[in-house]
Formats: structure tokens, sequence, C-alpha cells
């Protein structure tokens, strides 16, 4: 397992289409992927879970996967959310 950090840099947050955006790059992945805000952890791969985070502007989130390509998934997916603006 293995888990980094990264901050919402994107004004208008992870609304419906950065969020959706986010889902398919997280469903190109086998592992397991979860992404946490504070106390409140949801599957990366089901828009309707990220959605009911509040994934607003500065916020940081934790990207947490578990299987055979975990490292790849984290790592791609905290660089495409750092890419968002």
């Amino acid at each position: 397992m293995i888990t980094e950090e990264t901050k919402i840099m994107s004004k208008n947050g992870l609304h419906i289409r950065p969020a959706s955006r986010l889902v398919k790059e997280a469903k190109k992945f086998i592992s397991d992927i979860k992404i946490t805000l504070e106390n409140k952890t949801v599957n990366a791969k089901s828009l309707f879970k990220l959605q009911t985070l509040e994934l607003t502007y500065g916020k940081i989130i934790k990207i947490t996967a578990e299987g055979k390509d975990e490292k790849k998934a984290v790592y791609h997916l905290k660089n495409f959310i750092s890419k968002l603006h």
C-alpha cells in the first residue's frame, strides 16, 4: 500500500467535470484506489462517492492505492490532480 498527499490547486475544486476525469484516470489501474479528505475515505473509481467529499480549492487530500500497480497509480493521479487548473 502506498499513500501520497496532494493539494487541490484548481480554483473551482474538483467539481463534476474534473472529478469525472479523475475517475476515468483511476479506472486505468487495477489497484484499489481511495481518496481521503479529513476523516472520510471513498473509492476513487466512483464519481458518486467522490462527490460526497468537499474537494474544493486548497484542500489537501490523500491518495492511497493497494495492488500490483499501486505506485504508478498514486503518482499518476497525484500528477493529474496537480495539473488541474
